[in-house]
């Protein structure tokens, strides 16, 4: 019903320019996965307020070993030649990307107004194809597949039993599935953070919007010619909100969501809004946003709804949730060894290592990216070991709903070496 109301509000002249498609399947995309898994959910709602804050970010990010380099396999299912979209085509949006997540985008000081240039960060995240496959073979990062035409990309892209392409481990690789979609509104979507392990955890993206060459940009989609839904989606799977905040758009624009519960993306640096923007709206724009300001909405941040050509920046508040995902949920990224290895000394091991969320109410999980973790003990205030537990990776939870409300401290272990000791508190 979302995407409908969309195209008729679009068609009305709400948000500038005429909307052929949806910007962005996320939000129900997400509701129909944690329905699915209601595990998932708990977990993305007990790790939202940890990676909105500064404080929570691992000290390797801290230390100035910032920019990771995350290992990117694309599937291309295809049921005729366009759609099997080519290797320029796929390293246009590697670029593109890479370009975007390091605020080296050509049209950044053309397309921010200076009253938000300031704002604007550089993620310090590249993205490159995989060069080691998950046996350590060499790879291309780059896979195939003839599918028939009665195929569903839409719902088996993941699938390999039903005609899709399996997953390469989702807590090692950042797998783009890129096909041509049943429901032709369609552009794409990503999971957040807490779907980390998951067979269709990813990016899941139409060929006509994939890249910047080849069949990108093609009719209808003629206004994501510039890979700004990756980019877009790709930002969701490092835990970034639309800037209105988490879940779908009203079936009118209504103000008075405004300060509401999950109308906010945890972003002060994002002004706060109550509608998406569309099209290529016009600077200063206050047509959405909650309070009106002498610079109004920050339509052309990379997580708003507006046309490729139209944004260009993520904000420093942003940075920050990004950089607490790669400290926690998917920090397993960093020491996967495809497509680059990260030299990492032993006080940089031990400073990666981090406990989320924190302070938590029901679970806690152990990041490690550059340290085998294999062994927790946990103690309460009083010294007395409260609880072992036996951890693979970040994945992994340990109950603690059943704690008394305080303050707990963590050993970690690899093999028999004891590793590092962390606090964490129990509301």
């Amino acid at each position: 019903m979302r995407k409908y109301f969309i195209l008729l509000a679009a068609a009305l002249g709400f948000g500038g320019n005429a909307q052929q498609h949806v910007r962005c399947n996320f939000d129900e995309k997400w509701g129909e996965f944690a329905k699915k898994h209601p595990e998932a959910e708990l977990k993305h709602k007990q790790i939202a307020e940890f990676i909105s804050k500064s404080e929570n970010i691992a000290p390797y990010f801290k230390n100035g070993q910032a920019v990771v380099t995350i290992p990117v396999v694309v599937h291309v299912l295809y049921k005729t030649s366009a759609e099997n979209v080519s290797d320029a085509q796929i390293l246009s949006q590697l670029a593109v990307l890479n370009n975007d997540f390091r605020k080296l985008n050509a049209d950044f000081s053309t397309v921010v107004p200076a009253a938000f240039q300031s704002s604007a960060a550089d993620l310090e995240i590249n993205f490159c194809l995989a060069t080691k496959d998950p046996n350590g073979n060499a790879t291309t990062g780059i896979i195939r597949k003839s599918v028939p035409n009665n195929f569903v990309f839409d719902d088996y892209y993941y699938s390999a039993a039903n005609g899709g392409d399996a997953a390469w481990n989702t807590t090692k690789y950042l797998n783009i599935w890129v096909g041509a979609f049943t429901d032709t509104d369609l552009l794409g979507w990503a999971y957040p953070p807490a779907a980390a392990g998951y067979a269709n955890d990813g990016l899941c993206i139409a060929y006509q919007v994939f890249g910047t060459t080849g069949t990108a940009g093609t009719y209808p989609y003629t206004t994501y010619n510039k890979g700004r839904t990756a980019t877009h989606e790709i930002g969701h799977y490092f835990g970034l909100d639309h800037i209105w905040g988490e879940g779908n758009l009203p079936s009118s624009p209504d103000p008075l969501v405004c300060g509401t519960t999950g109308w906010s993306d945890g972003c002060a640096d994002t002004p706060a809004t109550y509608f998406a923007y569309f099209g290529t709206p016009t600077y200063p724009n206050n047509q959405y946003t909650c309070t009106s300001t002498a610079n109004g909405a920050m339509f052309m941040n990379y997580m708003d709804y507006v046309d490729d050509k139209a944004m260009a920046m993520f904000t420093n508040n942003q940075k920050t949730i990004t950089q607490n995902v790669l400290s926690s949920q998917r920090a397993s990224l960093l020491n996967s060894n495809a497509c680059t290895f990260l030299s990492v000394n032993e006080v940089e091991k031990a400073g990666s290592i981090n406990i989320f969320p924190n302070p938590t109410t029901q679970y806690v999980s152990i990041a490690s990216p550059f340290v085998n973790i294999n062994e927790v003990e946990i103690f309460n205030a009083e010294g007395r070991l409260v609880k072992k537990a036996m951890i693979k990776n970040e994945t992994d939870k340990i109950d603690v709903q059943d704690f008394v409300p305080g303050v707990y401290y963590v050993r970690t272990y690899s093999g028999k070496d004891f590793i590092k000791s962390m606090k964490f508190i129990k509301k």
